[in-house]
């Protein structure tokens, strides 16, 4: 993702200061929020640090003294819900998550600060752990399930290939089901704004924006997650596809409203894209299992060279009507269709709404035999 890391490893999100003074504020109002800590093992006099997340980094916010009993405080302000690290070293540091009036009490062994912690008075701390701990075990798990399923792929197992995919599956709805679970903590919604793929996963990330915009509306990361969205949801499934109008091969134009009646598969590709090219035979062999029985394709490319963009519908044998105003990533039907990655694929039903995207090889091809049967 462009502004956030997909995974909350907030320990190694960027090289911390190693000085964090100034920045202080005073707790004088009702935006303020205090943090009364104690830790075992730690030097007496040594410094303690608070950060808060700002975009893609953490910021000084604070620096405090550790007592001779291991005791610290910061006290500050601020006018949202907000992540913040608290840290010894740099290394090693506990996420709070403060807002107007939060008290914290935190407790914990200087040595293993993070996975001693403690956290009294504010629950969507606590609820960030939970999130981070399903998140650090789900990324470890997808990484077995990775290499599970090159091997299956490899060897052929099919049966195998689908159980991996449903164990995937399984994971990310327990993923949703848990933010689903607090529509009011900004834990949800960061977790929504960092962790769901709007592409795969755009009506739930709808329906929580729409939440989130219900009991967080002043929120950063409800705004954020809002507009990366606003450009979706024109092209979202159950919408009507926006036409695209573009030059074609011959040196004429043609339009992706003129196909209706047919169901359509939009695709996104270039030249240059190793991807594309190598997905390009099981596509042709679709199409010409299933364009007589009303499937079509249109062709969008994002090349700039006109000869290569012609020598690779040559090359890979791509008959079907194909369209380009040869700008990359420039195109209007790129900016329209929010695309930012390729290959991309969506699959239109007769009267031109989207019914499917990113369907490639067998998903693509069983998703074609259950709609022209």
């Amino acid at each position: 993702m462009k502004n956030y890391k997909k995974y909350l490893a907030f320990a190694s999100l960027v090289a911390l200061l190693a000085s964090c003074q100034g920045n202080k504020s005073a707790t004088n109002g009702d935006n303020g929020y205090s943090i009364q800590g104690k830790l075992t093992n730690a030097t007496a006099g040594s410094d303690i640090y608070l950060f808060e997340l700002d975009k893609q980094q953490f910021v000084p916010r604070d620096t405090a003294k550790i007592e001779e009993n291991g005791s610290f405080n910061f006290d500050g302000e601020t006018t949202e819900p907000s992540f913040y690290r608290v840290t010894i070293d740099q290394r090693d540091g506990v996420i709070l998550v403060l807002d107007k009036g939060t008290n914290v009490v935190l407790e914990a062994d200087a040595k293993n600060f993070n996975l001693s912690s403690k956290i009294e008075g504010s629950e969507d701390s606590k609820l960030f752990q939970e999130l981070n701990k399903m998140v650090n075990e789900k990324q470890a798990k997808e990484m077995e399930l990775q290499q599970r399923f090159m091997q299956a792929n490899s060897e052929g197992n099919t049966a195998e290939v689908e159980k991996i995919r449903a164990e995937f599956k399984a994971m990310q709805d327990n993923l949703k089901s848990f933010l689903a679970k607090h529509p009011a903590s900004v834990v949800s919604t960061f977790g929504t704004l960092t962790l769901i793929d709007p592409m795969n996963d755009f009506a739930f990330a709808d329906s929580m924006s729409t939440l989130y915009s219900k009991n967080l509306p002043n929120s950063k990361y409800t705004k954020e997650l809002d507009e990366k969205l606003k450009g979706m949801r024109s092209t979202a499934v159950g919408q009507l596809a926006p036409d695209i109008t573009l030059p074609t091969p011959e040196g004429g134009s043609a339009s992706l409203s003129s196909l209706r009646g047919k169901y359509v598969l939009i695709d996104f590709w270039a030249s240059w894209c190793g991807p594309c090219r190598k997905e390009n035979p099981n596509v042709v062999r679709m199409y010409n299992e299933y364009k007589d029985k009303g499937f079509e394709i249109f062709g969008v490319s994002l090349d700039q060279n006109r000869e290569k963009w012609l020598k690779a519908i040559a090359d890979d044998k791509l008959t079907w009507p194909h369209v380009s105003d040869l700008k990359g990533w420039e195109s209007a039907a790129a900016g329209l269709y929010n695309i930012t990655a390729i290959p991309q694929t969506l699959l239109l039903d007769k009267e031109g709404r989207i019914i499917a995207k990113n369907l490639r090889g067998k998903d693509l091809e069983d998703k074609l035999a259950e709609v022209l049967k």
